[in-house]
């Protein structure tokens, strides 16, 4: 199937499962995770009508970048995957915003480099709310401090919350995972009123996500097929 086909189809699944939700379609916004595929698959999705994009690496974006400059003032692309204080400064140069933030340090960065850019930078916080070791993120009781120290930093704006659960089959297995970022969102929203975002859900779970509440879901594999491109 195409990636145009491809994309009708989870439109139409994401409209399925906010009804079922009771929630308004509209809320659901779809990321292609582009990560590892070819500039000539983020140029099919653009022309099918996809604008929200997520990279995994700096350096891989880095490298697409100039094949897709026709097409950058349009399109949303977010930093999905871990960030290198060393790569804060083009991280900050060349996305629209940072999806996993998971320390001060790093967000200090950040916000130098967006101030001499003169721009504000969009984050979210990633929270690992699962053991395993290939995890990444902030633990949930560190939360409510770092969106403290995140304040006096004017040139990020915190958006939300960040979470990858275990995979597994069965979509069911995800769902303490989204209930619990939520449930953060929510505690911690009357003292970050712009903490409405919740980033979770990918191909295998996305409906369940959306029942939980996302905002945004990650869809990379079911877009775009298996992926070919490899990293630089």
């Amino acid at each position: 199937m195409s990636i145009a086909s491809n994309l009708a189809r989870i439109h139409d699944e994401i409209i399925n499962a906010a009804v079922r939700a009771h929630r308004d379609p509209g809320t659901v916004a779809l990321m292609a995770v582009s990560k590892m595929n070819p500039p000539e698959a983020i140029l099919e999705a653009y022309a099918a009508g996809q604008r929200l994009f997520g990279e995994n690496r700096v350096q891989e974006w880095q490298t697409k970048r100039p094949s897709l400059a026709d097409l950058l003032p349009a399109v949303d692309v977010h930093l999905i995957g871990p960030l290198q204080n060393n790569k804060t400064s083009k991280a900050a140069e060349i996305f629209n915003a940072i999806d996993t933030l998971d320390s001060l340090k790093t967000a200090e960065r950040l916000n130098a480099a967006a101030q001499s850019l003169n721009k504000t930078l969009r984050v979210l916080i990633e929270v690992k709310l699962s053991p395993e070791d290939t995890k990444h993120g902030i633990t949930p009781t560190e939360l409510p401090s770092l969106l403290a120290a995140l304040l006096p930093l004017h040139h990020l704006q915190v958006r939300g919350l960040m979470t990858v659960p275990p995979f597994d089959e069965d979509p069911e297995t995800a769902r303490p995972y989204f209930q619990h970022l939520r449930r953060l969102r929510d505690e911690n929203l009357p003292l970050h009123p712009t903490l409405t975002q919740l980033s979770m859900g990918m191909s295998n779970d996305f409906a369940v996500a959306i029942q939980e509440g996302a905002t945004t879901i990650r869809i990379g594999t079911a877009i775009f097929g298996k992926r070919a491109y490899l990293n630089p």
